[in-house]
């Protein structure tokens, strides 16, 4: 479960294809955010084929492959 301080939940799983422009996160709770891809300017440069490889790390934060930056559940919620 999410160990940051106040927060309750986890990312189960991240999607790219859903939605066009959007990404889709599950989260451990079971509800569902949609976010669009230009909140994140960063992703959104990414080719949609680097998406496809992200990790989701402790629960709480998620990254790509190839990619430097860790975004945390907060990130997420702060644009939702």
């Amino acid at each position: 479960m999410c160990k940051i301080q106040g927060v309750k939940l986890g990312i189960k799983d991240l999607n790219f294809t859903a939605h066009r422009g959007k990404m889709l996160v599950r989260l451990t709770d079971g509800r569902e955010v949609i976010i669009p891809v230009s909140f994140f300017p960063d992703i959104q440069q990414m080719p949609v084929k680097e998406r496809k490889k992200w990790m989701v790390l402790d629960d709480q934060y998620f990254t790509f492959e190839n990619m430097t930056r860790v975004y945390s559940i907060l990130d997420l919620l702060k644009v939702a």
